[in-house]
């Protein structure tokens, strides 16, 4: 387990004593220790590579299947490593069916120069990692990845391929998204805090923002959130605050099962930005738009996932009740649920049957109640990640067996 993890773990254990949480500090997540180079996870095609043969990309990556005429592989263009040193290259990579004698190759080439094996096997699942040798430092790299197969059926599946140069440096500072960078998202971000306790289409929701939206530029995301039965705001302060001083703008009222409350409040704020009367006149991204909700706040979420204006949604302790939940996901979800919850059932159901990328947490210690203090800084990574376009999260983070929230409870995660 990271320092990160452990420390993030016992965050997690004093919040299920407490009802507020402080600001103590914590180490520096794995994000921020290594500044990543290059990136591609094909969920746009192939993006910088090139392919000969039987390749397809999808949610799952590009995948290379057999055949007897001709052996598929994908080449990237020349990735720049001008002044990154210390080099890692990790990715995804799933062998299947293929026979004895058949073998899938990972390479690579410095400069324009012959390729050098780093992988050969028949069989192979799950992520690696390799350090790239000193001559890559400072040349142009090109990845290679091969097949040689003889059906259809055997294939190889690769995703998340990524190049990191330890302890940062290169030729600009390390990747950011479009709100200002935070080093430890445990800690509140850099905006100070406003709260309208009568906002929203009734003036009985909260409107939760950075105190000065709009400083330097900046468009701030939407985060509409559903409190859980029984509960409405005010019992999500803290976090709603923790997640507006990263630089989104909250807005919750008490939930219902139906969501349309929440179209309804996303429709207000687009009023907002559009109004000169509005102190978020203008400062809004309503392009990056995620709804989310505890308990009953997750099934109503569920309910218009389908929504066409979101970019992701967010579920904590909120199964659906009949497993038809997932069937409105357009976009990547977030699970939450707690070890100690009833409603951890439900969502491992609802986890089965999501089509769409999703990464699913049951954390340690945590029961219905304390599933979102437990879960709020995985949360704000998740948000800073897909609305805010860091997608240096990605890996670190999130999608692998090491990630920064991993040592918090069981992870799983699917369709990327």
């Amino acid at each position: 387990m990271s320092r990160t993890s452990e420390r993030l773990r016992l965050l997690g254990a004093v919040a299920a004593g407490i009802t507020a949480v402080g600001t103590a500090g914590v180490a520096t997540p794995p994000a921020s220790a290594a500044t990543p180079v290059y990136s591609e996870d094909f969920s746009d095609g192939l993006g910088t590579f090139t392919a000969s043969g039987s390749v397809r990309t999808g949610t799952y990556g590009a995948r290379l299947s057999g055949s007897l005429s001709s052996d598929p592989s994908m080449v990237s263009a020349p990735v720049d490593l001008t002044g990154y040193g210390d080099l890692t290259l990790s990715y995804t990579r799933a062998a299947s069916g293929l026979d004895l004698g058949e073998t899938f190759t990972v390479a690579y080439s410095v400069d324009g120069g012959s390729f050098t094996t780093l992988e050969s096997a028949r069989t192979a699942r799950g992520t690696v990692s390799f350090p790239l040798p000193d001559s890559a430092e400072g040349g142009d790299l090109r990845l290679r990845f091969s097949l040689d197969a003889n059906g259809l059926l055997e294939t190889l599946t690769v995703d998340d391929v990524l190049i990191e140069a330890a302890g940062g440096g290169g030729p600009t500072d390390p990747p950011t998204g479009s709100l200002p960078p935070v080093d430890d998202v445990t800690e509140p971000g850099p905006y100070s805090v406003t709260v309208d306790d009568s906002a929203g289409p009734g003036d009985d929701g909260w409107l939760v923002y950075p105190a000065d939206a709009g400083r330097n530029g900046v468009d701030h995301p939407v985060f509409v959130w559903g409190p859980g039965a029984g509960s409405g705001p005010a019992d999500y302060e803290d976090m709603l605050r923790l997640w507006a001083s990263h630089g989104f703008v909250v807005y919750s009222e008490v939930s219902s099962s139906n969501g349309a409350y929440m179209v309804d409040a996303l429709d207000w704020l687009e009023d907002q930005n559009a109004s000169p009367s509005s102190p978020l006149y203008g400062d809004l991204d309503t392009s990056e738009v995620a709804f989310g909700g505890h308990s009953r706040g997750s099934i109503g979420t569920f309910d218009v996932a389908d929504e066409p204006r979101l970019a992701t949604t967010v579920h904590v302790a909120g199964g659906s009740f009949d497993g038809n939940g997932p069937d409105g996901l357009r976009n990547p979800a977030l699970y939450i649920g707690g070890d100690e919850d009833f409603a951890t059932a439900n969502m491992e159901r609802d986890y089965t049957g999501t089509d769409v990328p999703v990464w699913f947490t049951v954390l340690d210690g945590t029961d219905h109640i304390l599933a979102t203090r437990n879960g709020r800084h995985i949360i704000t990574a998740w948000l800073r990640w897909h609305l805010a376009d860091e997608e240096f999260r990605r890996t670190p983070d999130f999608l692998s067996p090491d990630c920064a929230f991993c040592g918090l409870g069981e992870v799983q995660y699917k369709n990327w």
